[in-house]
């Protein structure tokens, strides 16, 4: 069995790896396709297995169009029937770590994670358990051995466009310093397991630092959709951050500071962004994820009138 990255030769004849629909396989053929047109698929990000010139497996990450380094592991398959679940295991597993390996020699400190889209009642799904089992393991194996399980919402017009808030006001800050100060400070107490980590890793300052700079330049949501929310008498009270991704208008961030917690004011926070984005930004689809276990998150979303359609399930290295 030889891997190695894929070719611009190789790619029609990958495609039957992709299969819509398939767990474990967030870019169907199509999808990859576009993708790689734009970037965010890229050949040498790409890396099959194959014999005697058949492929057998694909694993394929995505970046952001000018990104150097992969981002995130967004498929991964293993073609059968002819092997058990234990030797689409290995393969796997061998075909992650001879990517993480050239991953880690072109300049990336940890690997990529490996973000699986999951039905909501996936553990009531056999099939769903079993795809993502053999997957979930041969990711362990080549070091992705952190777990997160987050909620996937979505917001549609039929829900109908939230009003202003009647309390608190929301306007533009242009000063990055301002927003990295509001991070940091909302850090206190998150329920947001990725940014505790981190700041519990490199301390606030840089966590918030780092957040700042993600949302401003990884995101292609406008940096002048971000929003501060302040009391009449113009006391901050959290901030809002409208963006989107590649395919859809997204919650980015939102946060509310430590001293104004159980006053709802997540709600007003929530309902500014999906205000915005429907009406000044043109968004007929709103997406955003938010932690199992950030209860008062979901919450939020719901009573929103937020859809929750999926989940997603976040492997990385610890």
């Amino acid at each position: 069995m030889i891997i190695r990255t894929l070719t611009d030769a190789d790619v029609e004849r990958v495609l039957p790896l992709l299969p819509e629909g398939q767990i474990g396989v967030w870019a169907d053929a199509d999808t990859f396709r576009e993708r790689l047109g734009t970037g965010e698929y890229r050949p040498e990000w790409t890396w099959l297995a194959e014999d005697d010139g058949e492929p057998y497996a694909l694993a394929a990450w995505w970046g952001g169009p000018h990104d150097t380094l992969p981002a995130a592991l967004d498929a991964l398959n293993v073609r059968g029937p002819e092997g058990t679940d234990d030797a689409r295991t290995e393969l796997a597993a061998r075909l992650l770590t001879a990517a993480h390996t050239a991953f880690a020699e072109a300049g990336r400190e940890t690997p990529p994670a490996y973000h699986v889209l999951l039905p909501g009642d996936w553990r009531e799904r056999p099939e769903a358990v079993a795809a993502l089992r053999w997957r979930q393991e041969a990711a362990r194996r080549a070091g992705l051995t952190a777990s997160l399980e987050r909620l996937r919402f979505e917001w549609t017009p039929e829900a109908g466009v939230p009003k202003p808030s009647d309390r608190l006001r929301f306007r533009a800050e242009p000063d990055d310093e301002v927003f990295v100060d509001l991070f940091r400070r909302v850090l206190d107490g998150t329920l947001d397991a990725e940014s505790g980590t981190g700041a519990a890793t490199v301390g606030a300052e840089a966590q918030a630092r780092a957040d700042v700079a993600f949302y401003r330049d990884e995101m292609p949501g406008d940096r002048a959709w971000w929003r501060i929310a302040e009391t009449p008498q113009g006391r901050p009270v959290g901030f809002a951050l409208p963006s989107r991704n590649t395919a859809v208008h997204v919650v980015g961030y939102l946060g509310v500071l430590p001293e104004h917690r159980g006053h709802g004011y997540v709600d007003d926070l929530l309902a500014e962004i999906t205000r915005f984005l429907a009406d000044d930004a043109g968004a007929d689809v709103v997406r955003a994820d938010t932690d199992l276990a950030n209860v008062p998150m979901a919450a939020a979303f719901t009573r929103l009138g937020y859809r929750n359609f999926a989940r997603r399930l976040v492997l990385s290295a610890p």
